[in-house]
């Protein structure tokens, strides 16, 4: 007699055995996360120590856990440098460093913001931004699939799904955060600001574009303002230009424009603002 559902155990066994990744590398990710984010802010531990040996002990902790994730990824990723989780731990000093300058502007740019601790310990979108740079280190350094996995739970828990391999630059500003959308290629400069339902985009969806410039370019202080659309690895916005909420944008944008709802662009010169060109998209 048949076992019951036999075929399907068989089936399943044969998939673990060629295509399974081994659980650690899942269940390392939240850890990571949850280390790293206490040693640099006290916000986010169960225990303050200011000792030396309480945080040396810390950041064992955090070197140890990326050596076992790329132990377990190693037969995968057979090329992959041993010295990577040393290599990550020696670019933390300038992460953080990275991560109070984006607090200090979420704090500066929000009137609902009452201190800089708050922005920490509460705002998404600095919970989000943390662990992209966190990610994106990691990927920048070669880390297989564990970015990937950060920035997912990053977007589970947040609702702003950010790729590590964007590139984003200083004190960047997600308010409110829910739904934001950035891609693989964008290239975000200083001092950006962006709030909730914001797409950073690719204009064609084709697995033959992968490794071309798919996402669009915005230009440092910039603002975009919720739900616009921006679109097309060639789209740059320029600097200093403003994207009112729910603008549809495909094509490149000068710099100091503000560009309206309905694709009108007004150049701005001092306190003075007139039409330059209109885009119908």
């Amino acid at each position: 007699m048949d076992e019951p559902n036999g075929r399907l155990i068989q089936t399943l066994i044969d998939a673990r055995k060629h295509h399974c990744f081994p659980p650690d590398v899942r269940v390392g990710a939240p850890e990571l996360i949850e280390k790293v984010l206490a040693l640099l802010f006290p916000h986010f531990a169960e225990r303050l120590d200011c000792s030396a040996v309480g945080v040396r002990s810390e950041v064992a902790v955090v070197e140890a856990i990326l050596t076992r994730s790329l132990n377990t990824l190693a037969h995968r990723y057979p090329g992959v440098s041993p010295d990577l989780p040393q290599r990550f731990m020696e670019q933390l000093p300038e992460l953080y460093t990275w991560l109070r300058q984006d607090a200090d502007a979420i704090f500066e740019a929000d009137p609902a913001a009452r201190s800089v601790d708050e922005v920490i310990l509460t705002y998404p979108g600095f919970y989000a931004i943390a662990i992209y740079r966190m990610a994106h280190a990691l990927h920048q350094l070669g880390f297989p699939l564990l970015p990937r996995l950060l920035t997912e739970l990053a977007h589970q828990r947040t609702g702003v799904d950010i790729h590590p391999g964007a590139t984003i630059g200083r004190r960047f500003v997600i308010d409110h955060g829910t739904g934001v959308v950035i891609g693989e290629t964008t290239v975000i400069g200083n001092g950006v600001k962006i709030y909730q339902g914001v797409t950073l985009g690719a204009l064609q969806v084709q697995k033959a574009l992968a490794d071309k410039k798919r996402h669009p370019t915005i230009e440092d202080d910039v603002v975009v303002y919720a739900n616009a659309t921006i679109l097309g690895g060639s789209t740059v916005v320029g600097r200093g230009s403003v994207i009112a909420g729910n603008a549809f944008i495909t094509h490149s944008i000068p710099p100091e424009s503000v560009v309206t709802r309905r694709s009108e662009v007004r150049h701005r010169q001092g306190d003075a603002e007139f039409d330059e060109l209109e885009y119908h998209i």
